[in-house]
């Protein structure tokens, strides 16, 4: 009777199975069109209203803020990784043999970026550690120049603070990718546009558009495959560039498809603070700003040095010097007119340096940790005799 019952049991809920994942699926689903229309509603509002870069800083703002009031703010997966693609169609696009005759001037720039970004580590991961009194390993992992994805991996392998390091990097790219633009527009700088970026589409040059996204679409799939950092934005960048670059291709994105791309990538960014208690992200703050102000002072202190050594032009290098989420610098860039390819070059030098030395320091720093705990617990110890 008891294994005829379990058995019944068994059959019911197999049976149920689809129900439930239907269920779930119409849930996410009604979660995603809630999240477009509230990035759609903020990014229209700032990027009619002419605020620098406001399509993806309009989007994130209001993401973000009806997330933390509890809204369930969802973007598949699978829709980034078009979102990606997209994007780097779109930067690709603006290039131009013009543009590529300034890539003589890019390793003193790569250089002084990298101990720019190692600068920015220790000083972050240290004032962490002592204002914040955090504990070594979650202290470099949140005060990295990026790489949240990775940080979180190996913070979870190694036992950090999980949480802290989120809400630390996140803050960082929502007050670096609304106020940088905003900065540089108050400085004149910058002179963003209300239509927002791309061009005008015309049927004329469809069959290119075509033979550009899907160029570009496999390149990206090939170097996501080889697991290059950032490969789906990095592949599609590359290959839209060269086709650009060269002639071959004249296409452009429309500028409705670039800006919505804009409006779902702020979407995406914005929904990294769903399920935030406000009290825990108010627990945060202090060491989200510290950190941010921190960072950002560096990356200007070299920055200037640069712009004085090099005669380069400010925005250029101060967006490309911004530690913030690659994706969204790279359309600040395309968005406030800047040239994207020393902008990409230097974050994906950024992403590089940041992949490869920062699982180091934090096993570095988890070896230290747990060499001070086992010292702390030794008992006194007391020499044999006295000189």
């Amino acid at each position: 009777m008891i294994a005829s019952r379990r058995a019944r049991a068994v059959v019911v809920k197999a049976s149920r199975l689809p129900l439930l994942l239907t269920v779930n699926r119409n849930r996410m689903l009604a979660h995603f069109a809630e999240t477009m229309v509230v990035a759609t509603v903020g990014g229209t509002l700032l990027g009619l209203g002419r605020m620098p870069g406001g399509w993806l800083s309009g989007s994130i703002l209001f993401v973000a803020c009806a997330a933390l009031a509890g809204r369930p703010m969802y973007v598949p997966l699978r829709l980034n990784r078009a979102i990606f693609v997209l994007i780097g169609v779109s930067l690709g696009a603006v290039v131009t043999p013009e543009t590529l005759r300034g890539i003589a001037t890019y390793p003193l720039s790569v250089i002084v970026l990298l101990v720019a970004m190692a600068v920015i580590s220790y000083a972050g991961g240290e004032y962490l550690r002592y204002v914040h009194d955090w504990d070594r390993v979650s202290a470099y992992l949140g005060g990295a120049p990026g790489g949240l994805s990775q940080c979180v991996a190996v913070a979870t392998e190694l036992d950090a603070d999980v949480r802290g390091i989120v809400i630390v990097q996140t803050v960082r790219v929502v007050i670096i990718a609304v106020g940088l633009p905003a900065g540089l527009t108050i400085l004149g700088l910058v002179t963003p546009s209300s239509r927002g970026v791309g061009g005008e589409f015309s049927f004329a040059t469809l069959d290119e558009l075509l033979i550009l996204l899907a160029i570009s679409s496999a390149i990206a799939a090939i170097a996501y495959r080889i697991r290059f950092p950032g490969g789906l934005l990095f592949g599609a960048m590359l290959s839209s560039a060269v086709l650009h670059g060269t002639g071959w291709i004249h296409a452009v994105m429309p500028w409705w498809a670039a800006n919505t791309a804009m409006i779902m990538l702020g979407g995406v960014t914005g929904s990294r603070f769903a399920n935030t208690p406000i009290r825990l992200l108010l627990r945060f703050t202090g060491a989200a700003l510290g950190s941010f102000a921190v960072s950002v002072g560096i990356a200007g202190a070299f920055a200037a040095i640069l712009i004085v050594a090099l005669s380069l032009r400010v925005a250029d290098v101060m967006i490309a010097y911004a530690p913030g989420s690659v994706d969204a610098m790279m359309l600040l860039a395309l968005a406030l007119n800047t040239d994207p390819v020393y902008v990409g070059t230097h974050h994906l030098s950024r992403i590089f340096f940041v992949s490869l030395t920062m699982p180091l320091i934090a096993h570095h720093a988890a070896r230290l940790e747990h060499k001070v705990v086992d010292e702390s617990k030794l008992p006194p110890t007391t020499p044999d005799f006295e000189d």
